[in-house]
């Protein structure tokens, strides 16, 4: 589990294709003390598990699903990566909960200036879209934002000069692609609401169904 709260950068040093999966081995900007074989490290929002440790170099395979499911299928040596470690149970949750397992791929389609913030839109399948809400949150890159506006295939965030700065996600033109985790809160209530949650729980007698909250707003 993550927070979408970047721990620094790192470079992408390798790239081993093989059978639709990647083996890939990655440079981190900081020190890994405390990381071994087996942690969960998210790069670029994808949780990977650490396979081999030399220093700051590790080593991480992505599975086929992975590899369709976001932009490493693009990935290049020299890339510019946003890593973060498992969170603690001790830590600050001072994002929102991202499990690393990315949704799909959205496209940045604009890109501008608004005093000291950059407004960002990004392009997403509808599929993605229906998980987002105005002043909801969503994970770009593994980056933890808050939705300004949305509409079905399509929404805004605003990242401050620090995010900017400390994240690949300040680097990024238009026309860029991105790897993206919808709030899986929503994913959640949703799946529980409409009835395919545990089996023998009773899903009627609560009163708030998917009609309701329809109809009071909260569904599209």
């Amino acid at each position: 589990m993550f927070t979408g709260i970047i721990e620094g950068l790192g470079t992408l040093k390798t790239v081993k294709p093989g059978n639709g999966a990647l083996q890939l081995v990655v440079e981190s900007d900081f020190g890994l003390d405390g990381t071994k074989l087996g942690d969960s490290i998210a790069v670029n929002g994808a949780c990977l598990t650490v396979t081999r440790l030399q220093g700051r170099r590790f080593h991480v395979d992505v599975s086929p699903e992975t590899v369709e499911k976001t932009t490493f299928k693009h990935a290049s040596i020299g890339e510019r990566l946003n890593l973060e470690r498992a969170m603690r149970l001790s830590d600050r949750l001072d994002g929102h909960l991202v499990s690393g397992h990315v949704d799909g791929i959205g496209r940045l389609s604009d890109r501008r200036t608004q005093a000291n913030a950059i407004l960002l839109t990004f392009e997403v399948s509808a599929e993605l879209g229906h998980y987002m809400i105005k002043k909801g949150s969503v994970a770009v890159d593994g980056v933890s934002l808050t939705i300004n506006d949305c509409d079905t295939t399509h929404f805004q965030v605003s990242i401050i000069p620090h995010t900017a700065e400390i994240t690949t996600v300040g680097l990024k033109g238009v026309g860029a692609g991105v790897n993206i985790e919808t709030d899986m809160i929503g994913k959640y209530v949703e799946r529980f609401l409409a009835g395919s949650g545990k089996p023998d729980s009773p899903t009627t007698g609560s009163g708030v169904d998917m009609t309701l909250l329809a109809r009071s707003g909260f569904l599209d």
